[in-house]
């Protein structure tokens, strides 16, 4: 069957995640300053335990409503956390939001993922997202493309899943649930739609069971993007 849409994972797929970069704790210093005027009543790693307290929280009380896999509102996570956060206008919480992630790790789109997305766009494949995610995702996969030229416009609103907008994430089913049916509004079937991820739990399993076809980015011996260029190439029935 030939392949016709294929929907990406983002953290360790499409975007090499690294570890904070060298000036984070400068950088977590000047956030404050810039945004709020102030001096972090926190550190960077008082900030992380306080906020994943906080998550922990949210998530039991999600699950006690039978949600399995859930999502977190991170701006309402790090509001509890820097409740200063609340006086700011909403632009301005966006971007105390943004440059605070910025502080915890690195991410890179490699030239390579770049041409890959272009060959694909240029075959006429539909192009869709399912990511665990929060709205600061969004940002940093559109700026990481606009280095290589390119924009979001790449990838079909109607074929991303987007977990930040939905309370749950993968690997729970209703994320393909829904993309399936979205996919088949748009006259694809499971099995002309290519699941790219790096995770067999959250992405390859998951697919596998709504009769996607799947391949596994990222790793050692998982396979690379002209493997997977040679796949969509060969004839396929």
């Amino acid at each position: 069957m030939i392949i016709r849409a294929v929907i990406f994972d983002i953290y360790g797929t499409l975007l090499e995640v690294g570890p904070p970069p060298p000036d984070a704790d400068a950088s977590w210093y000047h956030l404050f300053h810039d945004l709020l005027q102030t001096v972090p009543r926190l550190s960077r790693l008082e900030f992380s335990v306080a906020s994943s307290r906080v998550i922990a929280r949210h998530h039991q009380t999600a699950r006690a409503l039978g949600i399995p896999w859930p999502e977190i509102h991170w701006p309402t996570v790090v509001t509890e956390v820097v409740p200063e956060l609340a006086r700011l206008p909403r632009s301005a919480q966006e971007e105390f939001i943004f440059r605070q992630i910025q502080t915890g790790h690195t991410t890179r789109l490699t030239s390579e993922t770049a041409a890959l997305l272009r060959w694909l766009k240029g075959r006429g494949c539909r192009l869709g997202i399912a990511s665990n995610a929060q709205a600061y995702t969004v940002r940093e996969l559109s700026e990481m493309l606009a280095g290589h030229g390119l924009g979001m416009d790449l990838f079909d609103p109607g074929l991303c899943f987007w977990s930040f907008e939905h309370g749950f994430s993968k690997p729970d089913p209703h994320v393909f649930q829904i993309l399936t049916a979205r996919l088949v509004a748009h006259s694809l079937s499971p099995e002309q739609v290519l699941m790219v991820g790096d995770r067999l739990d959250n992405d390859i399993e998951p697919a596998r069971a709504f009769g996607w076809q799947t391949w596994q980015a990222g790793g050692t011996g998982q396979g690379n993007w002209a493997d997977l260029q040679r796949l969509i190439e060969q004839p396929q029935t």
